[in-house]
């Protein structure tokens, strides 16, 4: 597994086990913890944003790998292209 893969499954598992803890703490009814309940819930959202742009990048990484090496394409413009397509998701994530 590549190292973004890596880190796209632990981002996921994380965000996973802690809206099952937000969950069973909402099941019962311990509203008394309701600031550490968002607290969560703003990681998690944090979590998968950033596993969100991860697997952006790993889609774009494959794709450029696989393109440069059936043609004549400058690699380099190819990469400005996906630096800039992840900047743009990274800002519209960021609203």
């Amino acid at each position: 597994m590549n190292k973004k893969k890596e880190k796209i499954t632990i981002a996921l598992k994380k965000a996973k086990t802690s809206l099952d803890k937000i969950l069973l703490a909402i099941e019962n009814a311990d509203e008394k913890k309701c600031f550490e309940l968002m607290q969560q819930n703003l990681a998690i959202i944090g979590l998968l944003k950033s596993a969100n742009v991860l697997m952006l990048e790993n889609h774009l990484d494959l794709y450029i790998e696989s393109i440069a090496n059936k043609s004549v394409v400058d690699k380099r413009k190819m990469q400005q292209v996906r630096d800039e397509v992840v900047r743009i998701v990274r800002a519209a994530q960021n609203k």
